[in-house]
């Protein structure tokens, strides 16, 4: 018995809130990256951070802090104090409602503890789940602090894993909340040999969702706004690829595009590919699930390259991330189905 049947609506409400904060904080995080504002807040406060400043001189205070780093002097020199709340205010909800989350996590979680709810297992994997939501806090900061001293952005590789961290946390507790309404204990990962296939699709994804992760970090997607081609080619006619090494490929921004590109093709193929074996098999159980799946990588492909040729819409980019949450629920929600115990 991973919980007691008891308590399963009560646990099922706590997770959907979990997940739903997430996207919150997902989508919440991505506005701020694309407007510019993570850097806004220039100080890590876990305690006196939970409130913005209160007056006139609290504001000065922040606004003098933000001025001695290259952002303000190399970019928003001529930035004015009402434009700087509004940048600052992006930053302070993301990490307000980071701080939210942990406390949502966390007040439940011994609740269910002492009552004995879950399994000797499942408190050991929630417990890991916590950890890693002040991991998150901390990788937060360091990717805050990479843009502080001699950067006008943050490091596209700490945006990365910041964002992978969210997500590896938002598919663990959409597994687990998977296994608890269904009263099974599937395992996201083992080592044996079965369902590979399917283990490689989601891989994929998360390899796709890190290098979006670059293209925002580093801008990528200013460079070509044209589809299907990179302006008149398929591969980038600025980068010598004679020149290209494992060190640098990373920071070559229309290869960074390139890849991202192709990536998703790559998807499109392998969930192509997944359709044949779904119908030549017969599997009908995984039909409507499968359904799903095929949507979102349609809906996301389709916002991807909507952003791409709008000159990097706000609100295009915007969906364009929402989508991605979707994409890897859509397909997470399909791997649970396709393992059979």
């Amino acid at each position: 018995m991973i919980l007691k049947k008891k308590y399963l609506d009560i646990v099922r409400y706590w997770l959907y809130l979990l997940l739903f904060l997430l996207i919150i904080i997902i989508v919440v995080g991505g506005l701020t990256r694309l407007t510019n504002s993570g850097l806004s807040i220039t100080e890590w406060e876990v305690i006196s951070g939970i409130f913005p400043p209160l007056n006139n001189e609290d504001w000065h205070e922040a606004f003098d802090l933000y001025k001695k780093i290259p952002q303000y002097y190399l970019v928003n020199k001529n930035i004015s104090l009402a434009e700087f709340k509004i940048i600052y205010y992006w930053e302070y909800f993301h990490r307000l409602l980071g701080r939210l989350f942990g406390l949502i996590f966390l007040i439940p979680f011994i609740f269910f503890i002492i009552k004995k709810v879950f399994s000797k297992e499942y408190n050991l994997k929630l417990s890991l789940l916590f950890c890693l939501i002040l991991l998150q806090g901390i990788i937060g900061w360091y990717m805050v602090k990479s843009g502080l001293i001699e950067n006008i952005t943050v490091s596209h590789f700490r945006l990365a894993i910041h964002l992978n961290l969210a997500l590896i946390l938002f598919s663990s507790i959409y597994w687990c909340l998977l296994n608890f309404v269904n009263f099974n204990n599937k395992y996201f990962f083992n080592f044996s040999n079965k369902n590979n296939f399917i283990k490689i699709f989601v891989l994929i994804i998360f390899l796709q969702i890190t290098l979006g992760a670059f293209i925002s970090g580093l801008d990528a997607g200013e460079i070509y706004q044209t589809w299907p081609l990179m302006n008149n080619n398929y591969l980038p006619d600025d980068t010598d690829f004679k020149t290209i090494t494992l060190l640098n490929i990373f920071y070559n921004h229309s290869l960074i595009q390139f890849l991202h590109r192709n990536t998703a093709y790559v998807i499109f193929v392998y969930s192509a590919l997944i359709s044949i074996n779904v119908f030549y098999n017969k599997k009908k159980y995984l039909y409507t699930p499968l359904f799903f799946l095929l949507f979102m990588v349609f809906v996301q492909i389709s916002l991807g390259i909507m952003t791409l040729i709008s000159g990097l819409n706000i609100m295009y980019a915007s969906m364009h991330q929402i989508s991605t949450i979707f994409l890897l629920v859509s397909s997470i929600n399909f791997y649970h189905k396709f393992i059979i115990q």
